[in-house]
């Protein structure tokens, strides 16, 4: 095996969503991994999501694979450690230009209505906007669970401009063409400023990873295997 299929895999989800989310892929994948906790306190910078993420990699080299709003961590860890960075693969992942923040990379007026709705009722969303939105596509099991465990983010996530930053020679990307959070078109933006030479994409919405966690892991695993 090479180097590149055998270095652990660190997990960065979406914002809000709890770590089991990525159980079936992990299970499905013969390689060391762990999902990221967050720090989700009120006055946690970007860089405070990126250091606490770091603490948690499974070893010193290691493949991020990273989901939604995690894709602005991963920019982070590219800039304070991408020495450390094997490869990126974004999944439906907002990967916003150097200096641009998560709601400074959406499109107008989109940026403008949640930044509002953020500054006055906090990064949790209502529940039937994570039913439509961030659970479309699922079933009630899944959806139930995640509303019921879905914890608020600091703000600065959301605003914090990434830092200069310089991604590993590995990337790849997954757009998922029927997401309601960040739609398809936007993605595949995103993974144009990323640089992916490695892109696939799913029929599923904003967590792939509970829709169709199968495919989504033999992505991965095709991911870790491309010299």
């Amino acid at each position: 095996m090479t180097a590149s299929q055998t270095t652990p895999i660190l997990f960065l989800s979406g914002a809000g969503l709890p770590a089991w989310i990525w159980d079936d892929v992990r299970n499905s994948l013969q390689v060391e991994s762990v999902v990221a906790t967050y720090p989700r306190r009120a006055d946690a910078t970007l860089r405070d999501y990126a250091d606490a993420v770091l603490e948690q990699a499974p070893g010193h080299v290691f493949t991020v694979v990273a989901h939604s709003i995690g894709g602005v961590v991963a920019s982070e860890i590219a800039a304070i450690a991408p020495e450390r960075l094997d490869g990126i693969l974004g999944v439906a992942a907002s990967m916003p230009g150097i200096g641009k923040s998560f709601l400074g990379a959406m499109p107008m007026p989109q940026k403008l209505v949640m930044g509002l709705i953020m500054r006055f009722a906090g990064t949790r969303p209502p529940e039937n906007a994570i039913r439509s939105g961030v659970c479309a596509g699922l079933g009630e099991a899944d959806t139930s669970r995640i509303v019921s465990q879905f914890e608020p983010e600091s703000q600065h996530l959301y605003r914090d401009g990434v830092s200069a930053r310089t991604f590993p020679a590995r990337r790849g990307y997954v757009v998922t063409s029927s997401d309601r959070v960040i739609p398809a078109a936007d993605q595949r933006r995103h993974a144009t400023e990323l640089g992916a030479e490695f892109r696939s994409e799913l029929s599923t919405g904003h967590l792939p990873m509970l829709q169709d966690p199968v495919s989504l892991a033999r992505i991965v695993g095709e991911f870790k295997t491309e010299r």
